[in-house]
This record gives C-alpha cells, structure tokens and sequence, in this order.
C-alpha cells in the first residue's frame, strides 16, 4: 500500500483546511515543475478540481505566473484564487474572441469539459468536449499541454485484471465518453501538425471531500439507502494526489505522439467493502441492491507511478476523512459521481 506524506494527520476540520491540502505540494514536484519553467494558464479552472490545482501550481513555485480561466459563477472561487496570487480570467472558451484575448503562455493545463447532462443534451457537451479542445489546440498551437481526459474511454475490465492500460484501445460507451475520445483525438491531432507537446490524463475517480465515490458512498450509508452493486468495483485517488501528477504531466509532454497517463488509485476496491467500511466509521451496516458486475470502469496506474515521486494518501486515511466529514456535517457540493452507471449515460 503507497506511504502517506501524512499518515497520521487529523481529517480537514472546514473547507479552508481541506483547500490546504487538497493543494499541498510535495518536494518532489516544485522540483519537477522548476524543470517547466514560465507562466502557465489553466483552462476551466472553475470546476471541481480546477481551484486547488491552479493553487498547487502557484504554491510550488510562488514566482510563476498563474493564471486561471473559467466563466467564473461562483465569484467567490475566483477571489479566493486571487487572495493567493493566482490571476483570474473570465471568458467563455466557445466564444472564439474571448479565448483570442487570452494572454499567451507556454504551459496550459486544460480542464474544460462536460459530463453531466450529456443525455439531456448532447449537442452541448460535444460543444464543450470537442469543439473546444479544435479551438484551443488552435489557440495554443506549441504550448506544452495537458489534456484532462476520463478513463471512460475505456471497455469494463475484470478486476483481476488490474485494470485498462494506457496501451488499450478505447472502447468508449455512450456519448459522454465517445466526446472525450474526440477530444484526445483533436488535440493529437492539431499537436502533431503544431509540434505542439501533449500529455492527456485519463482521470479515474479523483476524490475530494465534499464530492466522490466515497462520499457517495457514505451518503448512502449513512441515510440508510441501498447501495447498488452493479459497478462492483472502483479505483479511487485523493484529488491532492491527482493534481500533484497531472501537473508533473507537463513534465512529460510529447509530440507528435501525446504522453498518455492513467491517473487513477493504484489498488482495486470492492465496492461492498468500502461501504462497509464506511458503515464501520459511521456505526451503520450498509444495505446492498443488485448483483455485483463481474467487470468494471477501472485504470491501471502504473505508469503514473514513474512520473513523480510522491507519496499516495492511503486509502483507510482516506476512508477515516470522508467519515469524519459526512459526521460532521461539511459542505457538499450535490454532484453525485455516477459511478455505478453502467450505460454511459451522464
């Protein structure tokens, strides 16, 4: 089991401390990124993941220019960004002026993308996860690159298996995964015109507080709802983890073939027993619906382990937090993560 950098750290007490963490960066990353150097911008900054990893940035080397874009609805994201020295930019990237006036930069991360409300409407999340990405790869032709991407681009794999590899082919279900495919695709393909150098993240389940397969979990756990089984099996990684790599992925940008990493947990879980474990931190006994698959949505990370010499939050710490919080009433942001879907549709 990877070593935690804090093993026997006490569990976020407000949304302050766990912003703290959740962009805590390691030694080993300000030394990688010091390798990178110049300004960078990061693009749809405003979603779940993108604050504390443009703070990351920001705070593994205080001298860079940081710059974070998002249409910003939530003000107060963008303020407390600023409050740290990341700028903030408000722009609408669909809207070709705005992304234009962006200032230049070497180093992107891009993070813009939609999940939610793809079978509802899909013409909008094509918009967003390939119109977008044709836009900037144009707009940031030569600039070092990282390309947020999900592992369900992936087919279900057995979990004996150890899950999908970078070297797969995709096999994507549903519209949601096949317009990230259409984004990697778009930006290797505009990389290799542009010598533009890429790394794409394929991000498996990363897992903050306030939102994730544990807190879903827990949820269910602790109001007495069933917990479905038919996704039977699940990666899942501390969103301070994921930044930390995703950001040392500039690192490892490549053309004109793109740098690809599964971003992901490095163990396999058994759903069954994460809610009982859950039901052990929270004293109730989980109830369960439905039959346990017999594969599941799971990446395997090895690769990433190459990257970046960092220490991993175990999951039982992981486990102990996300029980602490739901006891004591934190703050959630009301986006389940469907994990259990096993259709595709989002």
């Amino acid at each position: 089991m990877p070593v935690s950098a804090e093993p026997t750290a006490a569990p976020p007490r407000d949304e302050a401390e766990l912003e703290e963490r959740l962009s805590r960066p390691t030694p080993a990353l300000t030394r990688l990124l010091a390798t990178v150097p110049g300004d960078l911008i990061v693009l749809g900054a405003g979603g779940k993941m993108g604050p504390s990893l443009a703070r990351m940035a920001r705070r593994a080397d205080p001298g860079r220019r940081v710059i974070a874009v998002s249409r910003w609805s939530d003000r107060a994201a963008a303020a407390a960004l600023e409050a740290e020295g990341v700028e903030t930019i408000g722009a609408d990237l669909l809207d070709p002026r705005a992304l234009a006036a962006l200032p230049d930069t070497p180093n992107v991360v891009f993070m813009a993308g939609q999940k939610f409300g793809t079978s509802g409407n899909p013409s909008s999340t094509w918009a967003m996860n390939a119109a977008v990405p044709a836009f900037v790869a144009e707009r940031y032709a030569g600039a070092r690159t990282v390309v947020f991407s999900t592992g369900n681009v992936y087919a279900l794999t057995s979990p004996e298996r150890g899950g999908s590899k970078e070297s797969d082919a995709p096999a994507p279900v549903g519209e949601y995964a096949y317009s990230c495919l259409a984004r990697e695709r778009i930006f290797t393909a505009a990389g290799a015109r542009h010598t533009t150098p890429l790394s794409i993240v394929r991000l498996n389940y990363a897992h903050d507080l306030r939102y994730g397969v544990l807190t879903d979990l827990a949820l269910r756990v602790a109001r007495g709802e069933p917990v479905n089984l038919a996704m039977g099996f699940v990666n899942v990684i501390w969103q301070g983890d994921a930044n930390a790599i995703a950001l040392a992925a500039l690192a490892r940008a490549a053309t004109p073939e793109p740098f690809i990493v599964n971003v992901a947990g490095t163990e396999t879980h058994r759903v069954a027993d994460l809610a009982r474990a859950l039901g052990d931190r929270l004293g109730v006994a989980p109830v369960f619906e439905g039959e346990e698959g017999n594969d599941a949505l799971l990446s395997d990370a090895s690769r990433m382990r190459t990257i970046l010499d960092h220490p991993l939050m175990p999951v039982e710490t992981l486990l102990d937090w996300v029980a602490a919080w739901i006891r004591a009433g934190g703050h959630l942001l009301g986006k389940p993560t469907s994990f259990e879907k096993r259709d595709g549709r989002f």
